[in-house]
């Protein structure tokens, strides 16, 4: 059995941040053919929803970087390696100083989601507070608020990529925290940022994945610094077209432009779909 999983941003979306109707008819050709795949991705559950509406992903769904995992036939989360209070109290510090809203991301024992954020400071911050609020599963709360008992899955941000980049160096100097940026897809002067716990990324889930439902191989799909870790322990690693060069060189195989349906496209081929 082969698992092929693929990320979404700059690789399976297109920029659109949606699945194109050519990848939606794509993935259900793959699913007929009865080929194991999923997503893993840097989005949480509910950010990734709207972009895959169109297709039913069949299986175990990895998000967060592999701290949540969603199966949806049984309508169940699973989660790994969560953070608390402490964890992260001296790196709130670095959002303070360089004025970027923190989105600290909680699971409650129900079940449903809490985001704790600081002051809002407009822009991207009100969209991003927009849609977070829109969810049924998700409230946002002060993060004066945040209990020391909280249990933290991630921290989000968005800002510009050279205040991003302090804020990951400041993240790293903490042994038990990983931080992965990512941007100019969308916006050039908008980068994403994630923080979880050091101990999970997109590899360790894939492969922890691939023992379970017994996989022989991998393949794997990105275009991003969040993909490297999928691409250690990938069979085959695909890079696309828009991916960063260093991406692209630590890719076994190169497909088209995520905007181009390039990941769709090679799928068609190699699974004669």
């Amino acid at each position: 059995m082969e698992l092929v999983a693929f990320d979404l941003d700059g690789t399976l979306l297109n920029r659109h941040q949606r699945l194109s109707q050519y990848t939606i008819e794509t993935l259900e050709r793959l699913k007929s053919a009865g080929v194991f795949y999923t997503v893993v991705t840097g989005r949480s559950h509910f950010a990734a929803m709207p972009c895959i509406q169109g297709h039913a992903f069949p299986n175990w769904q990895i998000f967060k970087n592999g701290v949540e995992w969603w199966n949806p036939q049984k309508q169940h989360y699973r989660h790994n390696n969560l953070l608390s209070q402490n964890h992260i109290t001296t790196l709130l510090d670095s959002f303070r100083t360089h004025k970027v809203t923190p989105y600290i991301f909680c699971l409650e024992e129900d079940g449903t989601h809490r985001v704790y954020h600081s002051a809002l400071q407009g822009g991207s911050d009100d969209r991003i507070a927009k849609e977070l609020g829109s969810h049924e599963n998700m409230s946002l709360h002060p993060l004066d608020e945040l209990s020391h008992t909280a249990r933290i899955t991630n921290i989000s941000a968005m800002g510009h990529p050279e205040i991003i980049k302090n804020i990951i160096k400041d993240a790293h100097g903490h042994d038990h925290l990983t931080a992965y940026s990512g941007g100019g897809i969308y916006d050039p002067n908008a980068f994403w940022l994630d923080i979880h716990h050091s101990n999970v990324n997109k590899g360790a889930a894939l492969a922890e994945l691939k023992a379970e439902i017994g996989a022989k191989t991998i393949l794997a799909f990105g275009d991003g610094d969040n993909d490297l870790s999928m691409f250690e322990v990938a069979d085959e690693a695909f890079a696309t077209e828009n991916a960063a060069e260093h991406v692209k060189q630590a890719a076994s195989h190169l497909v088209g432009h995520h905007d181009e349906d390039g990941v769709a496209k090679y799928l068609r081929k190699r699974y004669d779909l």
